[in-house]
């Protein structure tokens, strides 16, 4: 048994904070300090820690810790409101890259972009790697810019869940004409049930929580955060397991469900620290150590800068003409729109998937890493831009002010208690 994994985690914590520290010196957000310390750590640089199995465990639950408190912030009532403006922000979001991708990939055909197989089938799925969002770390810059539980946050989380649908919607009728044994019909009956399932779970869950909140009322507050966290990681695993579906999506749904109970922000409180001082850090350094940039001929160099330039215009153009149609002005539909630029790990997966089945070649990994890393890397710093003089009123406190009230309301309750 080794022993090194300890030594990982303690540079991953030291370094992020580290970079996270320079990077607020300078105002942009600190999530863009914890992907440049993964990266300077990382085989790109100084290659002192590599993606074990381990560290990608932890990295894949911390980005479901995210995302379930990002459900605990939510406002339902908000989130619902932005449910139409999300679906069409989604529809559009993932139509224009879908387009754009797959018409700049009709630029490239010679050379090193050679293909046996099928031309236009390859060039579509471009197209859907381009479709992938990965809002984990949107989300992390909003909450740190106290910009989450706004009507933009709201329009973006929405429109994050329905773009992960859609884009599996999008791959899977991409890969069924690769003759993979996927039915377009199974994934709609799938994402169907999955949100049945959820809605019949989150009902059956509120109403035994709040049946127990009631019978214990002040006591006992210890064990609220881990019946949370429970239903959590079950949402996640049923979600992944059984429906084919983003574990995200499922730690969400999760975090909905308490936002909607008397100790959300209780629960919050203890969640939130977990996140913060080791899940989060490990997740975004991860994603950094994880990129590693290959070697590449001047052709392909110059299709990586276009590329790059297509995945950031195509969301900010599709999302943001989304958002404009239903009556955002130009500032908020671009917040809306540099908000789904993200990528990250999504975009690896769907085209991992595609080099598989033979539908790309192996030489578009380098671009699209490329493209992973760049969209990874801007869009905190382009948020921090477009949300700067905003007048989207924060609903928010900072996380570590508030973990520090309840704290001290928690010491409050306890010493009641106890007289």
């Amino acid at each position: 048994m080794t022993y090194k994994y300890l030594l990982d985690i303690a540079l991953i914590l030291l370094s992020t904070k580290v970079f996270g520290l320079i990077a607020k010196k300078y105002r942009m957000p600190q999530v863009v300090g914890a992907l440049i310390a993964g990266i300077v750590l990382g085989p790109t640089i100084l290659n002192v820690l590599q993606a074990t199995d381990f560290l990608t465990m932890v990295a894949e639950l911390g980005v479901i810790v995210i995302m379930f408190a990002a459900g605990i912030e939510t406002d339902i009532k908000e989130l619902k409101n932005a449910g139409k403006t999300g679906f069409l922000v989604a529809l559009i979001g993932v139509l224009v890259p879908l387009l754009m991708g797959t018409g700049l990939m009709f630029l490239f055909t010679k050379g090193d972009f050679s293909f046996d197989g099928n031309i236009i089938l390859r060039n579509f799925f471009v197209g859907v790697v381009l479709t992938a969002t990965s809002v984990s770390i949107t989300v992390e810059a909003l909450k740190e810019m106290g910009k989450l539980n706004t009507k933009v946050g709201n329009t973006i989380l929405a429109a994050a869940i329905i773009d992960d649908l859609l884009g599996l919607i999008a791959l899977t009728v991409i890969t069924s004409f690769a003759g993979a044994n996927t039915n377009i019909f199974h994934v709609l009956l799938k994402i169907v049930l999955f949100f049945v399932v959820s809605l019949v779970i989150s009902f059956l869950f509120y109403r035994g929580l709040q049946w127990y909140i009631n019978k214990v009322n002040d006591r006992d507050l210890h064990r609220f955060p881990i019946i949370a966290f429970v239903l959590c990681l079950f949402m996640s695993y049923m979600a992944e397991e059984f429906f084919d579906i983003a574990d995200i999506i499922g730690a969400f749904v999760a975090g909905l469900v308490i936002a909607n109970t008397k100790k959300a922000q209780y629960i919050e409180s203890k969640i939130a620290p977990l996140s913060y001082l080791f899940l989060s850090p490990i997740f975004f350094a991860s994603i950094g150590f994880k990129m590693e940039i290959p070697e590449m001929s001047v052709a392909m160099i110059l299709y990586t800068i276009l590329l790059v330039l297509v995945a950031i215009l195509s969301k900010l153009i599709g999302c943001g003409l989304g958002a404009k149609i239903c009556g955002y002005n130009v500032k908020e539909s671009a917040q809306v729109g540099i908000g789904m630029v993200c990528r990250g790990e999504v975009a690896l997966i769907v085209i991992n998937k595609g080099y598989s089945l033979g539908i790309i070649n192996p030489t578009l990994f380098g671009p699209v890493i490329i493209m992973v890393i760049v969209t990874t890397l801007i869009t905190p710093v382009l948020l921090k831009l477009v949300f700067m003089h905003s007048n989207t009123p924060e609903t928010s406190s900072p996380l570590v002010e508030r973990i520090e009230e309840m704290n001290q309301l928690e010491r409050l309750e306890d010493k009641a208690i106890a007289i």
